[in-house]
């Protein structure tokens, strides 16, 4: 199976979404593809245990895409092998009356991982300037003091949210969290293809809304939106990656890859060493149980 670098996924300069793959050959059939993101899987699970005793880096995973890019498989498939202790999954959906409340960021601070665990987020503070931007209307819905009518939603007040947004990922950064963000590129038939499939499958049905085939018509307005967002706030301390999806076993294997090369780079994370004096005693301890 061919090799990757997950360098060629990462967004270090300028991109144009539509001149990024959708499909990447990994030279492996299906099979193959699967056996290697089950090996690499185990390593990542084998390194949250690590990354739980050690207590001093969360790790924020951020997954975004367009309907049907699979992100619930992509969820339910790279963290199979992870303790359930040490993970926590939020599906950002349409703000609740409480979180409408407070101001947009506070419902994805409160849920932030704490030091030890994996935080994914399904969806993610990234719809703030995304399908509110689609739709600036949602925004009337915040209730903030300034913006009275849609016409004041203007160029700096996104200038001015994507810098906050770029400060609050700065801030958890330099106090701890590792941030990986993951935009599942899909094609525009790709998603025809799969909305079509749940149509098709009557146990598929659940998943479709007739709301799926009014937001497809903005695909390209979404995929400006996208692009915009991604080319902002791709930094260092918290890289966009594209990750081709019309293939799901080859987008949870890079997934996984990309995130177990990352942190495995990270040499002080490590068990902590026990206390001097209970390792000393550590036959003795075990002569009290072999004596009960």
């Amino acid at each position: 199976m061919k090799a990757i670098d997950i360098n060629e996924f990462r967004v270090d300069k300028t991109i144009s979404l539509s001149e990024r793959p959708t499909i990447y050959d990994l030279e492996a059939d299906k099979d193959t593809v699967e056996k290697a993101l089950v090996t690499v899987r185990k390593k990542l699970g084998k390194l949250q245990d690590t990354l739980y005793a050690h207590g001093k880096y969360a790790v924020l995973v951020c997954i975004q895409g367009m309907d049907t890019a699979g992100k619930d498989s992509m969820i339910r498939e790279v963290f199979k092998d992870f303790n359930t202790r040490g993970i926590v999954v939020h599906s950002f959906k349409v703000p609740t009356p409480q979180e409408l409340g407070h101001d947009y960021l506070w419902r994805h601070y409160i849920a932030l991982p704490s030091r030890g665990k994996f935080g994914i987020f399904n969806r993610t503070h990234y719809e703030n300037v995304l399908v509110t931007r689609v739709h600036p209307g949602y925004i009337l819905g915040e209730n903030i003091p300034s913006i009275n009518s849609v016409e004041d939603i203007n160029e700096a007040f996104w200038n001015e949210r994507f810098e906050q947004i770029k400060n609050f990922e700065e801030h958890i950064a330099q106090n701890g969290t590792v941030i990986f963000k993951f935009f599942l590129n899909l094609s525009k038939q790709e998603q025809k293809n799969r909305l079509l499939r749940r149509l098709r499958k009557e146990n598929k049905h659940w998943k479709f809304s007739p709301g799926d085939l009014k937001e497809r018509k903005l695909w390209n307005k979404y995929l400006s939106c996208y692009e915009d967002a991604i080319n902002r706030t791709s930094k260092k301390q918290a890289p966009w990656f594209t990750i081709p999806a019309d293939d799901k076993p080859s987008a949870r294997y890079i997934v996984t890859k990309i995130m177990y090369d990352t942190l495995k780079e990270y040499s002080d994370i490590k068990e902590p060493e026990l206390d001097a004096d209970v390792k000393a005693n550590i036959e003795m301890y075990k002569q009290q149980l072999n004596n009960e």
